[in-house]
């Protein structure tokens, strides 16, 4: 265990699994994070309060169980892909479902990458100093046979958890190793709530003034619409499974969408490279998801049809990075 100041950091094992625990005294807030689980962070409490929507599972059923919650990493791309192929520079490359890593959606979509509860993290570091506590953890991705099968590009993950002044820190470093460009079309699907009115009295902040139109396979046509929702939204009877983009951005670049009850309020701050929101909120659910996404969905074949144009990419031994930010109040 590693202590300074209001900061703690530590590594212990339940139910067989590396956990590494931070904590923020101050602001009594405390974040669990299973490293071999995908390097999941599977919960968040804030003075006693799951700030994640989890049904309330053990390391050991997170593992066995693909129930989606907490902060899921999806790669090497976020949500669905149209067919069982994709385009990437100029090439079409095959999936191949019988490798077993692919995750179907209820119309046989590939959806979320394959990296959710991927066992291939290994840990880095665990800190804790006056200014905040982490961890750090990396996934060769290039090493595994399996996964360079579906997705071409030899490449090297790093993730960092930071706890800093109230707030949680996802930071995600992409470091192409491979001889081109590679394109980043991945996300995260974290899922909130709050606890202190039920869910038909939430209301939620879109910070996006675009608002994709999907077929019926939930998948962008190309076509954009201006949002036209109330702000705040009034959660009563809403579902959402919406994808937004053209971000509203302070002078710092960085995009927020909140959902609050009477006095809680979860806070949900995208940096600049996170150029795309979904927000899913299923009305029979006592969660919001407000999902960080580097593109849009199915944005590989997309952007090779000429239809999606700002799908990053990272030259040759470069690197991408980018974060987002987590902050409860009021809990």
């Amino acid at each position: 265990m590693m202590q300074a100041a209001n900061y703690s950091a530590k590594r212990v094992v339940l139910d067989g699994v590396e956990v590494v625990q931070l904590a923020d005294a101050a602001h009594h807030i405390e974040v669990s994070i299973a490293v071999s689980i995908g390097n999941m962070a599977y919960s968040m409490k804030a003075d006693g309060k799951d700030v994640f929507c989890s049904p309330s599972l053990s390391p050991a059923e997170l593992k066995t169980k693909s129930t989606l919650c907490s902060i899921p990493f999806l790669a090497p791309w976020a949500n669905r892909v149209e067919t069982d192929a994709f385009w990437l520079n100029d090439r079409k490359y095959l999936l191949n479902p019988g490798l077993g890593n692919v995750r179907p959606d209820r119309n046989k979509l590939a959806i979320h990458g394959f990296l959710m509860r991927s066992p291939a993290w290994t840990l880095v570091s665990v800190r804790a100093d006056k200014h905040s506590a982490s961890s750090t953890s990396r996934l060769e991705f290039w090493k595994h046979p399996e996964m360079m099968a579906q997705f071409p590009f030899a490449h090297t993950i790093t993730m960092t958890y930071r706890l800093a002044n109230g707030a949680l820190e996802v930071e995600t470093t992409i470091e192409n190793q491979s001889a081109e460009p590679m394109p980043v079309a991945i996300g995260y699907h974290p899922c909130y709530q709050v606890h202190d009115a039920p869910r038909d009295q939430w209301k939620v902040h879109l910070g996006a003034r675009d608002h994709l139109v999907l077929t019926n396979l939930l998948v962008p046509t190309g076509e954009r619409k201006p949002v036209d929702f109330a702000d705040p939204l009034p959660m009563q009877g809403v579902h959402l499974d919406d994808v937004f983009s053209n971000l509203i951005r302070g002078p710092d670049g960085r995009a927020q969408f909140w959902v609050e009850g009477n006095k809680e309020r979860v806070t949900v701050t995208y940096g600049p490279k996170y150029a795309v929101a979904v927000v899913y909120a299923p009305a029979r659910s006592d969660s919001v998801c407000f999902e960080p996404m580097a593109a849009i969905t199915n944005a590989f074949s997309l952007a090779h049809a000429g239809v999606y144009k700002e799908l990053q990419s990272i030259p040759a031994g470069g690197e991408w990075k980018e974060s987002f930010w987590v902050t409860p109040t009021g809990f």
